[in-house]
């Protein structure tokens, strides 16, 4: 077992999907979606603890298997303590090649919260 495996754990894709309504407007809904594995890692760097001063939300690294391509605007959860991350990079971006022998995709994410506060339904 790697470090990079012991280093995942269980997350959730939030779905978003949208209906009308009886009124002529729009019902959002975020629904839990795919399971799948993450590490996560926070940025503890210079430039983004200057970028939260200037108001950037918390920014963290996000690596997964190289199956599982992250795109910008994903929104995962996090199952350990349920917080929510919003995607900020695109996963075919950055990715270990096909002829190595580390199996990982990464992308940068920040912590979120979903608009309009509802219950995301499990």
């Amino acid at each position: 077992m790697s470090l990079l495996t012991e280093a995942y754990e269980e997350a959730v894709i939030i779905d978003k999907t949208t209906t009308e309504d009886d009124r002529g407007g729009v019902i959002t809904r975020y629904t839990e979606g795919a399971e799948i594995s993450v590490a996560f890692s926070f940025d503890a760097s210079v430039s983004a603890r200057i970028a939260e001063q200037d108001g950037v939300l918390t920014r963290y690294h996000l690596t997964t298997r190289k199956s599982i391509n992250l795109q910008y605007h994903d929104i995962i959860k996090r199952r350990r303590d349920g917080k929510i991350f919003r995607v900020t990079s695109d996963g075919d971006d950055n990715y270990t090649p096909a002829s190595a022998s580390l199996n990982m995709r990464q992308v940068e994410a920040e912590e979120y919260k979903l608009p309009q506060a509802p219950e995301v339904e499990a």
